[in-house]
């Protein structure tokens, strides 16, 4: 993934008014069924910055995508998940891109 481009996708979904979006907005994470285990601590729908406040999730979003916490718009998108965030990034998010932080996020115990 090309920094520069991932930068400059993420400037210019943050200057659309529909990023004003909450972590409210996002779909909620299915429920496990009774009796079930939660499987991870982390999803691809928890917000950006609870991810970002646990620094061993942060380390991988640090490694999988890195300009993205210090991303000067960072403030505007954090309250997003990265599954919420991928249709503005265009093209940046890519669907193996979360699969791989979706795989890392999970072995975090």
């Amino acid at each position: 993934m090309k920094l520069a481009a991932f930068v400059t996708a993420i400037a210019i979904t943050v200057a659309v008014p529909a990023v004003a979006q909450t972590a409210a907005t996002d779909p909620a994470p299915a429920a496990p069924a009774a009796g079930a285990v939660a499987m991870t601590k982390f999803n691809l729908d928890t917000p950006i910055e609870t991810i970002v406040a646990d620094p061993a999730a942060k380390a991988v979003i640090d490694a999988d995508i890195p300009p993205l916490t210090s991303h000067p718009a960072f403030d505007q998108f954090k309250s997003m998940s990265l599954r919420a965030l991928q249709p503005l990034s265009q093209g940046a998010i890519t669907d193996e891109l979360l699969k791989k932080i979706e795989t890392d996020l999970a072995a975090i115990k």
